[in-house]
């Protein structure tokens, strides 16, 4: 029998952040659970304590956010392959591409679209990068010291850009009479108005933005209405900022990942305490994370084939909800291909959507009452129910994880 703890929390930081779990599907005693795993691997506060200061003038608004950027610990750097095999998907031709990295010239992003910019045929390339990130001009530093600046190339010399030893020919590049490298009058927060010019004369935007920000992010570039390749947690596409564009099918997942952890490397001072973490021979630290998805709008990877269904219905496999009706189908493979009514299925459906073939109704999570309509509800026929923290669904009195509600398209 696990020992309990009792903790005094003050009541309305208690109900605050009970929304946010419910909203997330978890009870708080699994986010304390999960905050103290945290604590032990990283052998103290996952995050910085100290005085908040007031603003000095002068100081951007965005200064606070642009700290727990860094604090976070989510500056992860994409491998090349991973980019490649994902950008072989689509059609930049004719188009102005927008990377927000934390140093171009660190990032896989640029390297990429550099050396198959004739290949592609790209228009423009902009990459900015974010002045207080650790590795910021480490391989390219300005005159003057450190800081934000956009790097933007409009044509590549014809002499081979890769040097022996791996390294680009930045010189070459740079020395191009159309091509430039300046610095930004802000810190290259891409939610700075200086950036946000930027994103308004790109057509793509190409990059792996923080995930403590990918809902900020990914909002900005719906709000923007821009084509966009990013890196994203999973996980984000249950949240109510994010679940109604895959339901409305304005994004989808990309197509070369789908399971498994995914390799990224960190600054110098990041911990590798975690299992999978590790330095490769050239001395680059690494980490490894679960979940990890291309989120997209590009019409290129838009899943167009139907998923092949093999299962038959019974009741013993596919159990009724206490508080939908609806059936419980614990895996995407063990969806019956005889079952035309309501099912729940896992958030990792999303990898095998076909918007032809299936209609997501709705995401059964700590959140669905409040954010769900009532004639939907009705039509799921949702029933109210004293453990499903908000409408999660529950099977023999207990809830499951958050689920998405689909049926199969009427032909």
């Amino acid at each position: 029998m696990k020992p309990t703890t009792t903790i005094r929390i003050d009541s309305d930081l208690k109900d605050s952040a009970n929304k946010v779990f419910d909203e997330l599907g978890i009870s708080m005693a699994a986010a304390v659970n999960a905050f103290l795993r945290v604590v032990v691997r990283e052998n103290g506060l996952p995050f910085e304590m100290k005085v908040t200061r007031h603003r000095r003038a002068g100081q951007p608004n965005n200064a606070t956010l642009n700290h727990a950027f860094v604090t976070k610990r989510d500056e992860f750097y994409t491998l090349y392959e991973d980019v490649a095999k994902e950008m072989d998907h689509y059609n930049f031709r004719g188009q102005s591409v927008l990377c927000n990295c934390d140093d171009p010239f660190e990032s896989s992003f640029f390297r990429y679209f550099l050396l198959n910019f004739d290949r592609l045929g790209l228009r423009k390339l902009i990459c900015t990068c974010y002045g207080k990130s650790p590795v910021a001009g480490r391989e390219y530093p300005l005159e003057g010291g450190d800081g934000a600046y956009k790097a933007t190339v409009l044509a590549i010399p014809s002499t081979p850009l890769v040097r022996p030893d791996g390294s680009l020919d930045l010189e070459s590049l740079i020395s191009m009479p159309s091509n430039e490298l300046v610095r930004l009058e802000g810190d290259g927060d891409f939610r700075s108005a200086e950036c946000e010019a930027l994103l308004d004369q790109s057509d793509v935007v190409v990059t792996n933005p923080p995930f403590s920000l990918f809902r900020e992010y990914l909002t900005q570039l719906v709000a923007h209405d821009k084509k966009f390749v990013i890196l994203g947690n999973m996980n984000a596409s249950t949240c109510k900022e994010i679940f109604p564009l895959f339901q409305s099918d304005k994004v989808w997942y990309g197509r070369s990942i789908h399971s498994g952890d995914r390799k990224f490397y960190v600054p110098n001072d990041y911990p590798l305490t975690a299992t999978g973490c590790g330095t490769d021979p050239n001395g680059r630290r690494f980490i490894k994370v679960k979940g990890v998805r291309w989120f997209t709008n590009m019409g290129e990877s838009r899943r167009t084939d139907s998923l092949a269904l093999h299962k038959k219905y019974n009741e013993s496999d596919y159990p009724r909800y206490e508080n939908y009706n609806a059936i419980e189908v614990s895996r995407t493979s063990n969806i019956p291909m005889d079952w035309n009514g309501i099912m729940g299925v896992p958030i990792t459906f999303l990898d095998k959507y076909n918007p032809d073939q299936f209609e997501i109704l709705m995401l059964a999570n700590g959140n669905a009452r409040t954010n769900t309509p009532a004639q939907l509800l009705k039509e799921v026929g949702y029933m109210p129910h004293p453990e499903d923290r908000g409408g999660v669904g529950i099977l023999h009195g207990r809830r499951v994880y958050a689920r998405i509600l689909i049926r199969r398209r009427k032909k």
